[in-house]
């Protein structure tokens, strides 16, 4: 986090989805087991599934991603959050060959179960659970690869309908072992399909349904989930909408995406203080430039897909500004995005971004930046006329990168209102 080593992150899903389908259409193969790890492997790697459209299913350990790839069916039960060294993992280990054998026989493939239903449960689950904000842009990617056309606006929609329930950090006290604690996800689906949240008709990897799926699950593991305080009830959510949030506005035409968990409130007005940078954002923390008391949004640009270029996460800044005892008093917008472990008031994937003059790039220290998380917008109070006059004088800076896999990728990659996907 906060090196240069960052950019590569983003670029790698499309990366390890490019290989994944370079090598398993290569050698033919007729179906694979992909074990991922980290919430850029697995959906690079469920990408290269879609793409080629054969029989398959993922299988490790994580969070946000982990758990979305569960209620999309495209892993064995449990799976996602089962902890890696517990004999549970092992257990599934032992199970894969013969669901894989079954996948074959019955010819069962990624596009039978990665439908329109599936990416609804897992961006459903994504917002009962307080999911990174990483999982827009791979749920788009994801779904763009079996030829679903998926929205920022899909997201905004579930989110006004689904309520922040898991109390997770780092907004809450729990951790994905205490999910697992309680039942795992399946418990946590079988729940949510109960309330009416989420679906239980679709396909999965085993070849029953979800519903069927969490069935079995419940008459083994039903128990664990009683009396528990992880998952919230319906009339005690942590907040009775999404977390996350879809703003536009004379800022983000294209679109921005914030992740509000309520505690640092739903709107947020300051003034701009603009860095091309983290390093310079660093330096003004540590010289004491941004001062408690004093309502700032801090706008770190130059950080999207092209222009990072991968889109780094901002985890260093968001500590930093935590840290620094600043939550209260600053903002963070970028067109960078986050890390799951970021909290604050914090608004990440600015479309269009500052490289290709988004009016992100147009915006000066002082000018006044509303962020709103209830009405979605995000404006500064700049008059059209005053920003066509700073456009004038705007110029595109170079690409950072000149030649490599950067360089290919930041000219490839669309915008993040898209997935940052690079073969459309």
């Amino acid at each position: 986090m906060g090196t240069p080593g960052m950019r590569y992150s983003l670029q790698s899903r499309d990366l390890i989805a490019d290989q994944v389908e370079t090598a398993a259409g290569g050698h033919w193969l007729d179906g694979m087991v992909v074990i991922p790890g980290c919430d850029k492997n697995m959906p690079g790697t469920l990408i290269a599934l879609g793409r080629l459209n054969r029989p398959g299913m993922m299988m490790y350990t994580a969070n946000t991603m982990a758990s979305a790839i569960e209620a999309l069916g495209m892993c064995l039960p449990g799976s996602s959050s089962f902890p890696a060294e517990y004999p549970d993992k092992l257990a599934e280990c032992d199970a894969v060959g013969a669901a894989m054998r079954k996948l074959l026989e019955k010819n069962l493939l990624p596009r039978d179960i990665m439908t329109r239903e599936a990416f609804e449960n897992a961006m459903v689950l994504t917002m009962a659970l307080g999911g990174s904000t990483n999982a827009v842009l791979h749920l788009l990617a994801m779904a763009h690869s079996v030829g679903i056309n998926l929205t920022i606006d899909d997201f905004q929609s579930v989110s006004d309908r689904i309520p922040f329930l898991a109390d997770l950090k780092p907004s809450g006290k729990y951790v994905m072992e205490d999910i697992h604690r309680i039942g795992g996800i399946p418990s946590v689906i079988h729940y949510l399909i109960k309330l009416g949240l989420m679906t239980g008709d679709g396909l999965t990897v085993t070849g029953k349904t979800l519903g069927e799926n969490c069935d079995e699950w419940m008459h083994k593991y039903g128990d664990k989930f009683n009396g528990q305080d992880v998952i919230r009830p319906l009339d005690n959510p942590i907040k009775s909408t999404g977390h996350i949030r879809i703003l536009r506005g004379n800022l983000a035409p294209g679109g921005a995406v914030s992740k509000i968990t309520g505690k640092e409130g739903v709107r947020f007005s300051g003034k701009c203080r603009a860095f091309d940078d983290e390093d310079s954002f660093v330096k003004a923390v540590e010289s004491g430039s941004i001062k408690k008391g004093e309502k700032t949004v801090v706008v770190l640009r130059y950080l999207g897909p092209k222009g990072g270029p991968g889109m780094p996460e901002m985890l260093k800044p968001t500590s930093l500004i935590m840290g620094a005892g600043l939550g209260y008093d600053v903002a963070c917008l970028t067109d960078g995005r986050f890390s799951g472990g970021s909290h604050g008031f914090v608004v990440g994937h600015v479309v269009p971004e500052a490289q290709v003059g988004g009016p992100i790039a147009l915006v000066q220290d002082g000018d006044m930046i509303h962020i709103d998380a209830v009405a979605n917008t995000l404006d500064v109070d700049v008059s059209d006329e005053e920003m066509a006059r700073r456009r004038e004088s705007w110029v595109a800076p170079p690409l950072k990168v000149s030649s490599g896999t950067l360089f290919k990728y930041a000219r490839l990659v669309s915008d993040a209102s898209h997935g940052c996907i690079t073969d459309a």
